[in-house]
């Protein structure tokens, strides 16, 4: 994540501010995200769908999903948003005190845009003495101030529920659908592995068995195939590909390309 220095981050409650588009990147959502975007616009790319988040949505994003984003700023003013993410004790924590439990799968959208009501309004007010001023947020209370997300979501979409309370791994799913559609995202095959429901060797051997190379090769190869056709046929700059298509360091990307293709990106177009 690009953070500004205007970031304010607490255990589970993110506060950001940008005033230029700087807050574009690809991150892994490892716990599910009850967010409100207070200026602005936010653009998700995930689970293959395109999703626009405005100023005064309130959006709950599923756990486990890997997502590109760009947060727009408004002309002339700042992007502003609050996200705060559940973690998998307090919801068990919620689940047993509660008794609520999951009574069917869930097989809904993996990015909700939730109805706006009173109650979001007003847990969203409570957080912007610790947000927009100097008062910290003490453990104690940002265990509170999550318990009392997630009690709200529950009271106005119950149907949150099979999400909020699932608590299952991945499950095992297409191997080869799965990294066709989310091979740019830099995440280590650890990564990978997990959200196909696999353990690290059987992601390699069911690798192996569909693609006949090994994951980081085909991996390197998908993303410079890529890179060069956005150079070449796009025209995009090389220091604005590599990012794009999967590679972490600018460095490391002109050598693979230019072993590969016997030219430096930056001669390409």
């Amino acid at each position: 994540m690009n953070a500004s220095e205007k970031d304010k981050r607490f255990p589970h409650i993110l506060y950001s501010c940008y005033s230029h588009k700087s807050g574009e990147g690809e991150q892994f959502i490892a716990d599910h995200i009850f967010g409100f975007i207070i200026s602005g616009e936010s653009e998700m790319y995930l689970n293959g769908k395109n999703y626009l988040f405005k100023a005064g949505d309130f959006r709950f994003l599923r756990r486990n999903q890997l997502t590109k984003y760009v947060k727009l700023p408004p002309v002339g003013g700042e992007y502003k948003s609050i996200s705060i993410s559940m973690d998998q004790n307090t919801l068990r924590s919620i689940s047993e005190e509660n008794n609520v439990t999951v009574d069917k799968p869930y097989t809904g959208e993996n990015a909700l845009l939730l109805k706006p009501n009173r109650l979001f309004t007003n847990y969203m007010e409570s957080l912007s003495p610790y947000l927009n001023g100097t008062t910290e947020i003490s453990k104690g209370l940002t265990s509170l101030k999550v318990k009392e997300a997630i009690l709200i979501l529950l009271e106005t979409n119950p149907e949150l529920k099979n999400i909020l309370f699932d608590f299952t791994e991945p499950g095992k799913i297409d191997l080869e659908a799965y990294m066709n559609e989310h091979y740019r995202f830099n995440v280590d095959l650890n990564r990978f592995a997990y959200l196909t429901g696999r353990s690290l060797a059987g992601f390699k051997r069911d690798f192996d068995k569909i693609f006949h190379i090994s994951p980081n090769r085909w991996l390197q190869q998908k993303r410079l195939d890529d890179a060069y056709f956005l150079i070449k046929e796009k025209g995009l700059r090389s220091s604005d590909v590599y990012l794009e298509v999967g590679f972490k360091d600018f460095s490391h990307f002109s050598f693979a390309f230019k072993k590969a293709f016997g030219i430096s990106p930056s001669r390409l177009a």
